[in-house]
């Protein structure tokens, strides 16, 4: 099997443009508020590396964010949140641009910021701590770092096994692809039920995590290739090594496969 594949993160985000809905907005904005514990950007500087739909840098927008700068490696990526740019009047204090975390010569170009954002993208770069590394730098005096890595797992159903399973999943055809994401919905109904849940309810509630749709982070998630991951001590570990100055001010662990949620402040 090939091991030059990479998931197109942006043409999964195109199918979700039409489900963005004010609701789904709003629960972005909070997710942002909560971890930063602020109640707006208002005179921030907000970096959204690896922007995806776009989301939540409409989001900083209607936090208030002084300027917002939005970047991500994938054109269809670039294309959804340039939509989002438009659905929120085409302000001139947010630029959207193409451009990879491990581009020195582009990132140089950008400046500092008082909050730089990369949920859940650092580890699909191919390189991760390098992307993390490039990432902090980009980190203004007084600013924080908020970055969502996946979590590294042992066992039967740990990251290992994930990381097979998502080269298959790319390597596979459309209908192949198709029945992975049926087994894993089935999967998720099943351990639902078995915690006594209703697993319709939790699918159609979905968006309450973060403001995302059920299906398309399943195709996020088996698609995303490439796949890094890391424990949190890892994680504060290696920021400790390289920028002993930052102090993390804020964590949500999991102790499944899913993303750790970091906030680092740069005093």
């Amino acid at each position: 099997m090939k091991d030059d594949i990479k998931f197109s993160f942006g043409k999964n985000w195109l199918r979700f443009l039409d489900r963005v809905t004010d609701n789904r907005i709003q629960v972005a904005e909070q997710s942002i508020v909560d971890f930063l514990k602020i109640s707006s950007l208002r005179e921030k500087k907000f970096l959204d590396i690896g922007c995806g739909s776009g989301l939540f840098s409409y989001s900083a927008n209607r936090l208030g964010a002084d300027r917002i700068v939005s970047f991500d490696v994938d054109p269809f990526s670039v294309e959804c949140c340039k939509h989002m740019h438009q659905k929120a009047g085409s302000p001139d204090n947010w630029s959207i641009s193409e451009g990879s975390i491990l581009d020195s010569k582009f990132l140089n170009s950008l400046g500092k910021f008082d909050i730089v954002y990369s949920w859940g993208v650092l580890h699909h770069t191919g390189n991760m701590w390098e992307a993390i590394k490039n990432a902090a730098r980009l980190v203004h005096r007084g600013g924080y770092l908020y970055i969502a890595l996946y979590n590294k797992t042992s066992g039967l159903n740990g990251s290992l096994l994930w990381l097979q399973i998502k080269k298959l999943y790319n390597f596979l055809p459309t209908l192949g692809k198709r029945v992975l994401e049926i087994l894993y919905t089935a999967m998720f109904c099943l351990a639902k039920l078995i915690k006594l849940k209703n697993p319709i309810t939790e699918i159609k509630n979905y968006q309450s995590k973060r403001g995302m749709d059920f299906m398309t982070d399943v195709r996020d998630w088996l698609g995303g290739y490439p796949y890094e991951f890391a424990t949190t001590d890892e994680v504060s570990d290696f920021m400790k090594q390289h920028f002993p100055n930052f102090e993390l001010t804020n964590l949500k662990s999991t102790s499944g496969i899913g993303n750790n949620w970091f906030l680092f402040f740069n005093p």
